[in-house]
């Protein structure tokens, strides 16, 4: 998906991927994570996500990025959150009180950006990539995380033909098949989200089910 797209989409304010609560699954496995106060955690594709919050009050450090700059202002704004603006190589950045938002493009992250970085929370990033950028997306990923890092992510699997993406149907088989060559995969929980999103039932889906994985890198 083009970096286009998503400004677009802030700019139209067609985010109906936004969440206006914490997720509850965010609240009910990251203790499985067990990390220590103040780790840093990674949120990509992190738009105004109140997760990011919600991370912060359990003492970590939140370092997120994203497309649309406009996303990152109103995550600050609408916190009545004042952060400092700067530019940084590639990206425009906007800290404030242990909670840094990168504005660019995803691709142009390199290692040095992520060298604190302890944890991934991965609730809107891989599942709002097409299929042939996935791959691309899970390469790089891990070719710039520290070894052993965890990593929480949430995926939605339907059958694709029923519905235009985003977000994109990720079977847990793909996840096995993208991270299982550099990373531990465990299935934390499986639900079935049909009967209570009736949404999706006018879209034409005939089943959808929500996954919770955690994994743990190696060596890259």
């Amino acid at each position: 998906m083009k970096k286009e797209y998503w400004i677009d989409r802030w700019e139209r304010d067609l985010i109906g991927f936004h969440q206006n609560e914490v997720n509850p699954y965010l609240r009910q496995y990251w203790q499985d994570l067990n990390l220590p106060h103040e780790s840093e955690v990674f949120v990509p594709l992190c738009g105004k996500s109140h997760d990011m919050l919600w991370l912060r009050e359990q003492g970590h450090k939140v370092l997120g990025v994203e497309f649309s700059s406009q996303a990152a202002q109103a995550f600050f704004d609408e916190n009545k959150l004042n952060p400092q603006h700067q530019t940084h190589e590639k990206f425009e950045c906007w800290v404030e009180n242990s909670i840094n938002i990168l504005c660019g493009d995803f691709f142009d992250l390199g290692k040095t950006q992520l060298s604190n970085v302890s944890a991934v929370y991965d609730r809107a990033s891989l599942v709002a990539l097409s299929p042939e950028v996935r791959k691309k997306y899970v390469h790089h990923l891990l070719s710039i995380l520290p070894p052993a890092t965890q990593i929480l992510l949430i995926t939605f699997d339907y059958p694709q033909h029923e519905m235009t993406g985003p977000p994109f149907a990720v079977s847990p088989d793909e996840v096995v098949a993208c991270f299982h060559q550099h990373a531990q995969v465990r299935l934390l929980a499986q639900f079935d989200m049909l009967e209570q999103n009736p949404s999706f039932q006018e879209r034409g889906l005939s089943r959808i089910e929500e996954s919770i994985f955690l994994l743990t890198t190696g060596h890259f």
